[in-house]
């Protein structure tokens, strides 16, 4: 089996919770993003748990690909997990709900019931058939011809699963994360003819994962604030207190008495997260909270940051993934 895409936390999950570490306590729209938060992290804990059997895949059948989004021509679709293979390709359609479950294929939605209070959900089986209508369709438009199936995988092993008895499609597709394996098999067994040699898998997947295009955050536009609703500077990673001060080569709390020297390192991922993926000194300076202009300047230039310009023309680039390498290697 060969990953060939890893599944990695969501930019709107880091996005958030950069967001939620600069409010005021008593911000008034605080608890919905919290709320919303919790929502986003039950899914990648979702996913995360249904990933533990995905790898348990024969490691010479399989290619996967976690958290694909593919431009359509109009629009993006997203995928989940994306399993293939010489003969199928399989999408996963991860759900994690808890309470019971019930399919609707009168209406085509879902519908959750737990502690008396009952919810509507989208049906992730109309999710998933649209996603596989826009793999199908993106993969013909590119001369690849191949099988695709899907499944909608519920993550939480306690969630009860129901449905009408005319719901033939949920008794087809939906599941638990620990059947899966299983079901794939009786695919597997279903899809005996090669569509695709060794080496025409490896070029797919890297035409897949090369297509990839991450969904920005935009979380200020999400809740209709603006970068004057954040605390600015470098947030004291002990006692989580703004700002603290550069002192003699170091970060330097003063309620705590925290010395920290590359504690910029989060509050650059935070500015990349929540304002603009480029800056310069000068915005550098603002948003840290410091006044010198040598200092902002060798912080940057020790970061190694891809730039352009010359002297107060100099823009830095912020790659998302480099600055998270930059801040768990430091």
């Amino acid at each position: 089996m060969l990953i060939a895409k890893e599944r990695s936390i969501p930019e709107k999950i880091l996005a958030k919770e950069a967001l939620l570490s600069r409010l005021p306590p008593n911000f008034d729209y605080r608890p919905l993003i919290e709320k919303d938060l919790a929502k986003r992290k039950a899914g990648y804990r979702g996913e995360e748990f249904t990933d533990y059997y995905v790898n348990k895949l024969p490691h010479k059948d399989f290619t996967i690909i976690h958290d694909l989004r593919l431009h359509n021509g109009q629009g993006y679709f997203q995928i989940d997990t994306m399993i293939f293979s010489s003969t199928f390709a399989l999408i996963l359609e991860i759900k994690n709900i808890s309470g019971t479950l019930y399919f609707d294929s009168k209406f085509r939605q879902l519908i959750r019931y737990k502690d008396d209070n009952e919810d509507g959900f989208l049906d992730p089986i109309t999710q998933a058939e649209r996603q596989t209508r826009e793999l199908r369709k993106w993969l013909q438009q590119r001369n690849i011809f191949l099988p695709i199936e899907y499944l909608v995988v519920i993550s939480n092993p306690s969630t009860v699963i129901k449905s009408d008895p005319q719901n033939f499609l949920a008794f087809k597709t939906v599941l638990h994360s620990h059947e899966l394996l299983d079901r794939i098999e009786k695919l597997r067994k279903s899809f005996l003819k090669e569509k695709l040699t060794q080496k025409e898998i490896k070029k797919v997947a890297k035409l897949l994962v090369k297509s990839h295009t991450p969904e920005k955050s935009q979380v200020l536009e999400k809740y209709k604030l603006s970068a004057f609703s954040l605390n600015t500077g470098v947030q004291c990673p002990k006692c989580r207190v703004f700002p603290m001060k550069r002192i003699y080569g170091t970060w330097f709390c003063a309620r705590c008495k925290c010395k920290d020297k590359t504690a910029h390192y989060k509050a650059l991922l935070d500015y990349c997260l929540l304002v603009e993926s480029s800056i310069t000194n000068k915005q550098f300076r603002k948003f840290m909270q410091l006044s010198s202009q040598d200092t902002a300047q060798k912080l940057l230039k020790s970061m190694k940051l891809a730039h352009s310009g010359t002297n107060k023309g100099r823009v830095y680039y912020l790659n998302l993934s480099s600055l998270l390498d930059i801040r768990y290697s430091g």
